[in-house]
């Protein structure tokens, strides 16, 4: 392990264009939950299960029930950056790293300091009022009682991509962009079994491509370097 951990820290210091492609494995470190290990949201029992809980179609039709999930569970703004947040950022002060793709809706790369940040499922510090589309931060909703609405009586919702909804449409070609333009695709705790997210991996021609995940993943032989080990555990080696 030591080994690739080495080999990982060469790439990083010979190239000049990384781009790192994250998922929930990312923010794990932090404590906030993932959703498909054996202690994810989607193992664990509710009324009914997340994944419908999470759709567009139960927004509409159980808003208030929505909203008792949604508060309980993707509330993220007690926690905070762990050290791959971190190094993240710094490695993008330094030039080096020039977007980050996340999964995540969490906000903590951008806590961590990081700036190009391109968040293809939206993020919980966003919401918007349905009617006239008055901003609303992660503070009004979480503290809200039952569905949080607006000063004109309309519903805000957070800015979060739904089952059922598409990913917008900008961020996922800035993404596209960036993923192009890569010497070094860093992608890391992530199944990659979701899409059209870990379809993005297609558009990858650059020199290295490294994987870093728990588990394997569907992609772990077109890579040059996997690391299956904890992402604290990897980025604590990797010199800024």
């Amino acid at each position: 392990m030591e080994n690739k951990i080495q080999q990982l820290k060469q790439l990083v210091n010979e190239s000049n264009n990384i781009v790192f492609f994250g998922g929930a494995g990312v923010s794990t470190e932090s404590g906030i939950p993932d959703f498909r290990s054996k202690d994810g949201l989607y193992n664990q029992k509710y009324d009914y299960p997340p994944e419908e809980i999470l759709s567009h179609t139960f927004f509409i039709k159980h808003t208030e029930e929505f909203y008792k999930f949604y508060k309980d569970k993707m509330n993220s703004l007690k926690y905070e950056p762990n050290i791959t947040h971190i190094k993240l950022a710094q490695l993008e002060s330094k030039g080096k790293l020039k977007a980050i793709i996340t999964q995540n809706i969490d906000g903590l790369h951008q806590k961590a300091g990081a700036k190009n940040v391109y968040e293809l499922h939206g993020s919980v510090l966003r919401n918007y009022c349905m009617k006239c589309k008055k901003f609303y931060d992660a503070e009004y909703v979480f503290n809200s009682k039952g569905i949080p609405t607006c000063t004109c009586g309309g519903i805000v919702k957070p800015d979060v991509v739904l089952y059922e909804e598409g990913l917008d449409e900008n961020t996922l070609e800035k993404s596209i962009i960036s993923i192009i333009n890569a010497d070094l695709l860093i992608v890391a705790g992530t199944s990659l079994t979701v899409y059209p997210a870990s379809g993005l991996i297609n558009y990858f021609r650059g020199k290295n491509l490294v994987l870093i995940n728990r588990d394997a993943t569907p992609f772990d032989n077109r890579a040059n370097l996997v690391i299956n080990e904890t992402l604290g555990r990897v980025f604590k080696e990797i010199e800024v």
